[in-house]
């Protein structure tokens, strides 16, 4: 069953591509406006944050995002926009010239819990894995697009978490799971047009 309504997902869309769009073309800043509609169902949507990922044609461009942290989704979609653009270390940041080309797709999570190996569904559930200060997470689709067994993916979640690969069979390893709404522009027809930043945005104004 769906979290979130169609039009609920073109909400979330059209607030990561303004904060796409006035983080990349206004040297970093940050998205803070946000109309009464987009900041919907905040006090009975059950969530656990949200991950925005860029890809330019087949090929990704970023991907960042961030856990629940007491902050709304909405602020949560923009910043996770934002730090994808230019802040994720295995990639230049994106350049105003790329904007038409980018396509954003996000991964709004479930609560995290935890759960035994044995009971991990690759492509259905992502996963976090703890040990100390050390954390790792990957989205579902990661497992899904690259045709991981559970086990493999264990191991990937591990070594994202800068742990050994076979971690995941310590007592002291933490393994959560969580679930992700996945949506994306392309996916849904969203014309990016429609998120046009508005004359003043931030302080910015497109007047001469």
């Amino acid at each position: 069953m769906s979290l979130l309504a169609d039009r609920e997902k073109l909400l979330l869309l059209r607030i990561a591509r303004r904060a796409l769009v006035l983080a990349v073309e206004h040297g970093g800043e940050f998205l803070e406006q946000f109309s009464p509609e987009e900041t919907f169902r905040e006090d009975t949507l059950d969530f656990g944050g949200a991950f925005s990922t860029l890809r330019r044609g087949s090929r990704l461009r970023g991907c960042i995002g961030q856990l629940v942290s007491g902050v709304p989704l909405a602020n949560l979609v923009a910043y996770s926009a934002r730090a994808a653009a230019l802040n994720d270390p295995r990639f230049k940041p994106v350049a105003a010239h790329e904007l038409g080309e980018i396509d954003i797709e996000l991964s709004i999570l479930s609560p995290a819990k935890d759960l035994a190996p044995a009971q991990i569904v690759t492509g259905q559930h992502g996963l976090i894995v703890s040990s100390g200060e050390k954390r790792g997470l990957l989205l579902p689709q990661v497992a899904r697009e690259y045709g991981w067994s559970a086990e493999r993916f264990l191991e990937e979640t591990c070594l994202k978490a800068g742990l050994p690969a076979n971690a995941w069979k310590l007592e002291s390893t933490r393994i959560q799971v969580f679930t992700a709404e996945v949506f994306s522009e392309s996916g849904l027809g969203f014309d990016k047009r429609s998120a046009a930043l508005p004359a003043r945005e931030n302080g910015y104004s497109n007047s001469t």
